[in-house]
């Protein structure tokens, strides 16, 4: 069996096992729409005002899209492997030919698939209630390697996670502590304008600034996207590869 039979056996598997955990899949659309529908609809954003959301709709986008690319693969990749590590799953793979890495490249694929689809119902559902604009232009195409390359990031602390955490309940918990701060301190939602200056320097060391930075420049405030691109393609590579190499596979 070859390389690339091994991970489309396990992304069957496991796009089959999201599929019947009916729940999960609710919510995994659920969520996102309904911080739309809090920040976009009943919040709203102030332009001539000042404070949280007073810049244009559009400025927000990025934040929007973060929330899946965030919270999704953190929590299902974390949980997965500590479900995994407490069904023993891990040891009965590991008498397989399917490696570490692809195992985490078929789920980092399974969830590039669902969080793509939950990112375009986002964009749709943005643009439709709260005015944003995105530009109709073969750039904006782009969106997608930024997408896809926050994923593997994610999944990949999200593997880091899962072994740590030891449980469900522990991912939960870490993922939530590790994904909150980095939303709302990752120039999504919050200007670095109410930061303070000596903290501003530190949004920089977020991967998901970068993620912001590129998804605005798409979207919103033109400029260059390709620096923020490169540098999440090379944070997403080493956490990728980190994540690979943290899942528990012979515990």
């Amino acid at each position: 069996m070859s390389r690339r039979d091994r991970v489309t056996a396990e992304f069957t598997a496991a796009w089959d096992s999201f599929l019947r955990r009916r729940t999960a899949v609710f919510f995994t659309f659920f969520f996102p729409v309904i911080i739309v529908l809090i920040f976009g609809v009943l919040v709203q954003t102030q332009p001539t005002g000042g404070g949280l959301f007073a810049e244009p709709p559009g400025y927000y986008v990025p934040g929007y899209l973060a929330v899946v690319v965030l919270f999704t693969p953190l929590s299902r990749v974390g949980s997965t492997v500590a479900r995994h590590r407490e069904g023993n799953r891990f040891q009965k793979l590991a008498t397989t030919p399917l490696s570490r890495t692809e195992w985490l490249l078929a789920h980092t694929l399974v969830n590039a698939v669902v969080i793509g689809l939950a990112a375009l119902l986002l964009l749709v559902l943005v643009v439709a209630v709260t005015g944003a604009g995105v530009p109709l232009a073969p750039a904006t195409l782009a969106l997608v390697p930024f997408v896809v390359l926050g994923v593997a990031l994610f999944c990949g602390l999200g593997a880091l996670i899962g072994r740590l955490a030891g449980s469900q309940d522990g991912v939960i918990a870490a993922s939530n502590a590790v994904a909150l701060p980095l939303l709302f301190l990752s120039e999504t939602f919050v200007t670095p304008e109410l930061l303070p200056a000596w903290f501003r320097p530190v949004t920089a060391l977020s991967p998901l600034t970068y993620f912001a930075r590129g998804v605005r420049a798409l979207t919103f405030s033109g400029g260059d996207w390709t620096l923020p691109l490169a540098v999440l393609a090379a944070l997403a590579t080493v956490v990728f590869v980190v994540g690979a190499a943290a899942v528990p596979w012979t515990e």
